[in-house]
């Protein structure tokens, strides 16, 4: 997306080269891997880290974000769940198209055509993606844990409350009582996927656990 913020801080680096050492021995063949959590745990932030260890070990990474699939750009949406909170959802996002990406990726098929939200215009374009030279394809966002060509999910186990601080910071929307109620919606979805994941990483980004 456009027009997107991050704020890495040391332990985005610290957990994202966790995860690549875990990675290193499956990384036979194209991997396609996903990083989940609710709005502001750090999802992009971790998703560039990882992408960036990655690159610097000489394998290359590509980076999808789910802010591109949404159905509607960022402030339309924004205005849409306003009228009716219920919207709130991962039928608010093209899962489908998304999974079909990282299909298309796995496949050896290239490019690959997404779509490409433009942030300050309020605008879906859409671009191609070579992914012919990478080995792993990261896709990004809160409901990618549910996509079904993932090889690897990653969670971050932070509930909304504890990421205010975060998303303040991004500065992604303006504060008000109504964010709030996206926010707990998003929490009693996305909180569910947490046992989906393969690995989990703590609140306090201090460690990363695997699970099976």
């Amino acid at each position: 997306m456009i027009g997107d913020k991050l704020v890495i801080e040391p332990y985005h680096t610290e957990r994202a080269t966790e995860i690549c050492d875990l990675l290193s021995e499956r990384l036979a063949g194209k991997l396609a891997l996903t990083v989940a959590g609710e709005s502001g745990a750090g999802k992009s932030e971790l998703a560039h880290e990882i992408q960036r260890v990655l690159n610097e070990r000489g394998i290359r990474a590509g980076l999808l974000q789910q802010d591109d699939y949404f159905v509607f750009p960022p402030k339309t949406n924004h205005d849409m769940r306003r009228r009716n909170l219920e919207q709130v959802g991962p039928y608010e996002v093209k899962l489908d198209f998304l999974d079909a990406n990282l299909r298309s990726f796995k496949r050896g098929e290239s490019p690959i055509y997404k779509p490409l939200v433009i942030y300050d215009e309020d605008q879906i374009t859409s671009e191609e993606m070579a992914v012919d030279d990478l080995a792993v394809l990261i896709a990004e966002g809160t409901y990618t844990t549910l996509l079904r060509f993932a090889d690897v999910r990653v969670f971050i186990d932070r509930d909304y409350r504890q990421t205010l601080e975060a998303r303040i910071r991004r500065a992604r929307d303006k504060w008000e009582p109504f964010v709030q109620d996206v926010l707990e919606r998003e929490h009693q979805i996305i909180s569910q996927h947490k046992i989906l994941a393969d690995l989990v990483v703590s609140p306090d980004f201090g460690s990363v656990q695997e699970q099976t």
